[in-house]
């Protein structure tokens, strides 16, 4: 199994096994465009792997901040009492990149970067740019991706 984001179509993509498609979702990526630079609040691109998956019990909408359930739920009314975080629900599956000097190491690393495929709130709009550097998804779509994939998933990004 491995993992497919277009940039150019905002869509993240599984293919099982055999190449086949197993899922497609609508996501968003980095309202600053692609890029590996540390700080840039772009979207890494090339080949990755799913280094981590955190957040396997917790309730759709659950916030962490830091890898971890604040124990809040995402609501219009949590967010209007923090409007300047940057929402990440549900479920995280935090990305490593494989290739050194592009997307690993130095300057470049997704890892060191915080750049997770996650959950946002139902107002954030799909199939457009939008998010600080990661991928976002809708809460129920990040709940079915993290069920279907495991550590070490390949993942790869392309504009």
């Amino acid at each position: 199994m491995h993992i497919e984001i277009s940039i150019s179509q905002q869509t993240l993509t599984l293919f099982d096994e055999f190449g086949g498609v197993k899922a497609k979702y609508l996501v968003s990526t980095a309202a600053n465009g692609t890029g590996c630079i540390k700080n840039s609040g772009c979207t890494p691109l090339g080949a990755h792997i799913i280094r981590a998956k955190i957040g396997a019990n917790a309730p759709e909408n659950a916030v962490f901040v830091g890898r971890r359930f604040t124990g809040e739920i995402c609501t219009p009314e949590l967010m209007t009492q923090f409007p300047a975080r940057d929402w990440i629900l549900t479920r995280i599956l935090w990305l490593s990149g494989k290739e050194p000097g592009k997307n690993r190491l130095g300057d470049v690393d997704t890892m060191q970067r915080y750049i997770y495929i996650h959950g946002s709130p139902d107002s954030a709009e799909m199939g457009k740019v939008g998010s600080h550097g990661c991928v976002r998804m809708r809460n129920k779509d990040i709940i079915e991706l993290y069920n279907l994939v495991a550590v070490g998933t390949a993942v790869v990004i392309t504009e």
